[in-house]
């Protein structure tokens, strides 16, 4: 672990509180009852959480990349769901809009998103454009004064809630990403997804019939809108990696917890072998995760390149995350496929971290390409 200063650790002492006072304890059925957890959101845009990466003249609060990635692992290990959440807002349509966006564009969206007033969602993905983005078939008509955008977008993290969307069509001159309010007329969402875990997180279809954009609300040029999107890529990657180092940790947290208590054989069970080297192994692949994704906010922070960082730390976290996880059900036995020991929800909500912001087999391409560079 790196050393912190006395805002990191302050941020860090605020954050761990709210998540065991606001998160922890509400997430089960949160997760039983599949419902948007709007009341911590509001109380994290009340504490500037879903604003940190912006700047303070934007609304937000301008913390470092580090201190993100560790309020991330926080979040997420209190409540995934809400952790996927605060990572889609606060990462591509702020960044977006910071770094392509106009200044009336920026007053418009962005400070809304910063304070947290608003949630944002990203509608890239559609049934045919997963993990190759320029396979997407939504299209934007230019018209007088705008475009008119066409089209279905799937697994879209808060469609249906967020306030704003990052979407992008295929213009004239190629992708390109344009600023959808909610309230767009021909905008609307399908039903959330039923999913194997995140069940808080709605996901849904966004659909577009003949939603009109202004040439205002078009982000940045016509046709450079993928390459706006792969800009941020890296930091979504990163936040991935970080929530799946909390899912991890809190997961193996409970392993150990329970290990030192339940006793078979006059024994703890922590110590017979086949438990203590499940959990050695379990502690040595959250430390390794935890310092990969560092390792890329540091570099991120930095200003530097963090490419191969981020795909190595996401895809060592996201394994991490399905392995702990599952060896943490198995140490609890029986009472680890109970709902009320969580594990199994962690269980759960592990598996996708291994599958969106880009597939581990896409994180293998990428580091494999990163490393000739």
């Amino acid at each position: 672990m790196i050393a912190l200063n006395d805002e990191q650790t302050m941020v860090l002492e605020m954050v761990r509180r709210f998540a065991r006072e606001e998160l922890a304890e509400r997430a089960p059925e949160y997760d039983k009852r599949g419902e948007y957890p709007w009341p911590q959101l509001r109380k994290m845009g009340e504490l500037g959480l879903l604003g940190m990466n912006t700047p303070e003249a934007w609304g937000g609060t301008g913390l470092d990349a580090v201190t993100w990635a560790l309020v991330m692992e926080e979040i997420a290990a209190a409540d995934p769901s809400v952790a996927v959440i605060f990572s889609v807002t606060s990462g591509l349509p702020q960044y977006m809009l910071l770094r392509f966006g106009s200044d009336e564009q920026k007053e418009k969206y962005l400070r809304p998103l910063a304070e947290g007033r608003w949630i944002g969602a990203f509608a890239l993905t559609e049934a045919s454009a997963g993990s190759d983005p320029k396979g997407l078939k939504s299209v934007a008509e230019r018209v007088d004064g705008g475009y008119r955008l066409s089209g279905v977008k799937s697994w879209i993290t808060s469609g249906g809630q967020a306030q704003l969307y990052v979407i992008m069509a295929r213009a004239p001159e190629g992708i390109t990403a344009f600023l959808v309010p909610a309230e767009a007329e021909g905008l609307s969402f399908g039903e959330p997804e039923e999913k194997m875990g995140l069940h808080a997180a709605h996901t849904t279809e966004v659909r577009m019939d003949g939603v009109f954009v202004p040439e205002a609300d078009r982000l940045g040029e016509e046709g450079k809108g993928l390459h706006y999107a792969l800009a941020g890529l890296d930091s979504g990657r990163l936040g991935i990696a970080a929530q799946a180092v909390g899912i991890a940790r809190a997961a193996f947290e409970i392993a150990r917890d329970y290990a030192d208590e339940r006793e078979q054989f006059g024994r703890k069970i922590r110590e017979f072998q086949g438990v203590s080297f499940k959990l050695a192994e379990m502690a040595t692949a959250i430390e390794a995760s935890r310092l990969l994704v560092l390792n890329g906010a540091v570099k991120k922070q930095a200003g530097e390149r963090f490419t191969r960082e981020a795909s190595m730390a996401k895809l060592m976290a996201s394994r991490t995350a399905v392995d702990v996880t599952r060896e943490a059900v198995q140490i609890l036995g029986g009472n680890g496929y109970a709902v009320d020991y969580r594990v199994e929800r962690y269980y759960r909500d592990a598996k996708i971290t291994e599958i969106y912001e880009g597939t581990s087999e896409i994180q293998k391409i990428v580091i494999g390409r990163e490393l000739y560079r």
